[in-house]
């Protein structure tokens, strides 16, 4: 069973910075020929949930949403499996319940796992 826990939403002011994480845990993170996509996503209030940005574990460049390209950057620390959220010049509108989000593409169908969303608001 995959795991992901999310932590370090808030509140910011506009313009100001914020570093999301996500701890993740189980059988797919332990060995080394799993793959899989890990991705955030945003969801606010009234709206749809959205793809932020994403991460393959073939070791490819995060790819992220043009709403975000140039202030948010996703990262990685392999050995302690956290996916971090790095955001920057944060906007009002990037106000959030911000999850992450894990596909295995080792089962048939995909299995996909969500973290339980932290909440991030940007106001003055």
């Amino acid at each position: 069973q995959v795991q992901l826990v999310e932590s370090g939403g808030g509140l910011v002011q506009p313009g100001g910075s914020l570093r999301l994480s996500c701890a993740a845990s189980g059988r797919l993170f332990e060995t080394g020929h799993s793959i899989y996509v890990m991705s955030w996503h945003r969801q606010a209030p009234g709206k749809q949930r959205e793809l932020v940005a994403s991460i393959s574990s073939l070791g490819t460049r995060p790819n992220y949403s043009d709403f975000v390209k140039g202030r948010f950057i996703l990262s990685r620390d392999i050995a302690n499996n956290t996916m971090y959220l790095q955001m920057n010049t944060l906007k009002s509108e990037d106000t959030a319940v911000y999850y992450c989000k894990t596909v295995d593409f080792g089962t048939n169908p995909h299995t996909e796992y969500w973290g339980q969303g932290t909440q991030v608001t940007v106001s003055s």
